[in-house]
């Protein structure tokens, strides 16, 4: 199992745009999520990405999202545009692991998102 780190999140205006990253600490050979959870509510997937390149969007994000993975750099890429308000939360990223309480990796701090009106 791989240690994973988010980072790249920050403040930004609606209508805006953040990159934030999921640097490995070697080479993934599992699907990669990112995850995000606002206050008082569950954590829910946003995006997925195959090893072959094969991606998943929540509806929600549709259209806005686009997710990517560098193998050469061992990172997966979540670049948000034209980010809403309803976009705030900490992201995450995780994979599926065998073995675990609930399917997943350790949990990481996240990378905190904030889109303000």
């Amino acid at each position: 199992q791989v240690q994973l780190v988010e980072s790249g999140g920050g403040l930004v205006q609606a209508g805006g745009s953040l990159r934030v990253s999921c640097a490995a600490s070697g080479t993934i050979f599992n699907t990669i999520g990112w995850y995000r959870q606002a206050p008082g509510q569950q954590r829910a997937l946003v995006a997925a990405i195959t090893t072959g390149g094969s991606t998943y969007y929540a509806d929600s994000v549709k259209d806005r999202f686009t997710i990517s993975r560098d193998n050469t750099k061992n990172t997966v890429y979540l670049q948000m545009n034209n980010l809403k308000p309803e976009d705030t939360a900490v992201y995450y990223c995780n994979t599926r692991v065998f073995g675990t309480r609930d399917g997943f990796g350790s949990w990481g701090q996240g990378t905190q998102v904030t889109v303000s009106s």
